[in-house]
């Protein structure tokens, strides 16, 4: 929501900006309000349904254990299951912030749920269903690990630059600093065509270079470049 104040009238015209309204009940309530369910009364319709985005990205990272500890690697029910988790999670991820500008109830708290909810949808979810399904060597691990490092980092930078970016009368951002960490749907849907292809664990597309712990897939470098690309300063992505 937009956080612009109208024209200045009178003798306030030196007066600071007063404090966001619902942020400021917002604040108050998570600060002062004791109560085992205080939280949940001060959360937000927005603040729920981002909920429900960390919720399938917790459900993709459980299916793809799941399918780390099955005997049969050949049944691949798990690995779709934590694939289809990470889209159903970036459906709820664009809902929260139309309801949050349509009830007008934008928030900080909503603002840092959605950030970690990002962060295990379309970071570690993406990772542990590469991981899954067969990039397992120590580097390929690493270059995992990076990618969700990206991501984090990204998403902090967003949180303190926001403020900062340009917007339009709604309040939302013009446009994206680095590419938005659920972009991961592009290695998500890579992923699902290879299970579909039965390209896993052996099979993987290019195999692997090198040996013993040099060994690495090199489609994980999709990843990589993934990460750097989040991380940019200089890549602008409109916002839709």
């Amino acid at each position: 929501m937009s956080r612009r104040s109208g024209a200045p009238q009178g003798p306030k015209d030196t007066a600071p900006p007063a404090k966001d309204e619902v942020q400021d009940k917002q604040a108050r309530l998570l600060s002062t309000e004791a109560g085992h369910f205080s939280l949940i009364r001060a959360l937000h319709m927005a603040d729920y349904i981002t909920e429900m985005n960390g919720f399938c990205g917790v459900m993709s990272i459980m299916s793809s254990l799941r399918y780390c500890i099955q005997a049969d690697t050949t049944n691949h029910v798990n690995l779709y299951l934590a694939l289809g988790f990470i889209p159903l999670g970036l459906a709820f991820d664009f809902m929260d912030g139309k309801v949050a500008r349509w009830r007008k109830k934008a928030s900080l708290m909503g603002q840092e749920l959605d950030s970690l909810a990002d962060l295990i949808s379309f970071g570690v979810a993406p990772a542990a269903a590469a991981f899954s399904l067969g990039l397992r060597t120590p580097l390929d691990h690493v270059f995992l690990t990076l990618f969700v490092l990206c991501g984090l980092t990204r998403l902090a930078r967003f949180n303190v630059t926001v403020a900062m970016l340009p917007k339009d009368a709604t309040g939302k951002s013009h446009y994206f600093e680095g590419t938005p960490i659920p972009t991961s749907l592009f290695e998500a849907s890579l992923m699902a065509y290879w299970v579909s292809k039965g390209w896993t664990m052996g099979n993987i597309p290019f195999g692997t270079w090198g040996s013993g712990w040099a060994e690495v897939h090199p489609v994980v470098f999709v990843f990589v470049l993934h990460g750097f690309l989040m991380i940019s300063k200089s890549l602008h992505i409109p916002k839709p």
